[in-house]
């Protein structure tokens, strides 16, 4: 079928917009990354734009060279690794039982399972729970602290329901299936896009966790990779002021942070096309349903 003018401009300003949009969204990683390899000088005085000017990997040797560093990329790969095994394993728990109608009582455990969607405890009273039970600066509370999110439960819970055919069900059941086999032979299987979408949300939600971790982990040998590199920005800053660090190295704070937030999220960058084509498919589940 050919287009009409009309719809070949529409398209044409569609395309650019939306390109514009994209470059819009992807300039500050470009910037960051520019910035990161470019030398003091170039920084300060905002020669800086897309390209890298003055070309200087100095800060990313400070960084790395910091033994800390490494031992937050391997709390953080635990931490996200096993946290989001943990999260995926309680999420399907609940959300199987919760898709059945035959569940004695199934109205009103969702009603009470939505119902922390709207009303949590707050800061200070988990705190003080977690504190209460001996879990204070322990990598298990890190993991079973935040087993799972209400949300991500309703939507794969919406997804069992919509998306796996009842009547795979019914004959695996008239074959003798239990339960705990039709879960891991039908429904997994059958539940990739939804398991991958879910699992990036908890992966991405655990490798960037900060604030809890800050507040729960004391010692610095259990400290995940963003709490580390925000005390060495911080640390950096107080450096700087007294020392004026700019004029005494081949790099600068700023650059020392570019390389940081570099080195932070190059995990999920190299993780996130290998899930793509499951995301996309999986983010169309999106509406939660009663």
């Amino acid at each position: 079928m050919r287009q009409t003018t009309g719809e070949k401009i529409f398209i044409f300003i569609n395309n650019c917009f939306l390109a514009l949009i994209g470059f819009i969204a992807l300039y500050p990683l470009i910037y960051v990354a520019a910035a990161s390899m470019s030398s003091t000088d170039a920084i300060l005085t905002g020669k800086v734009l897309l390209l890298p000017i003055e070309i200087n990997f100095s800060s990313y040797k400070e960084v790395l060279s910091e033994q800390s560093i490494w031992i937050g990329y391997g709390n953080a790969i635990y931490y996200t690794a096993v946290g989001t095994a943990v999260n995926l394993f309680i999420t399907v728990c609940g959300a199987y039982p919760l898709s059945k109608k035959r569940l004695p009582g199934r109205k009103y455990i969702t009603f009470f399972v939505v119902l922390t969607l709207w009303f949590q405890a707050g800061i200070i009273p988990f705190y003080l729970n977690l504190k209460e039970m001996g879990l204070l600066n322990l990598r298990i509370t890190i993991i079973i602290a935040f087993a799972c999110s209400t949300f991500n439960m309703i939507l794969m819970r919406t997804y069992f329901q919509s998306s796996v055919p009842a009547s795979l069900e019914e004959a695996a059941k008239v074959d003798g299936a239990s339960d705990l086999y039709v879960l891991g032979k039908i429904y997994l299987p059958l539940s990739k896009p939804v398991l991958a979408t879910i699992g990036l949300f908890y992966a991405v939600n655990r490798w960037n966790g900060y604030f809890w971790p800050m507040i729960i982990i004391r010692d610095n040998s259990k400290m995940p990779l963003q709490v580390i590199l925000k005390k060495m920005i911080v640390e950096m800053r107080i450096e700087e002021t007294i020392t004026d660090m700019d004029m005494f190295t081949d790099f600068s704070v700023e650059s020392l942070i570019y390389a940081t937030i570099i080195i932070s999220i190059v995990p999920m960058m190299i993780a996130y096309p290998y899930i793509q084509k499951f995301f996309t498919k999986g983010m169309m589940i999106g509406a939660i349903k009663g």
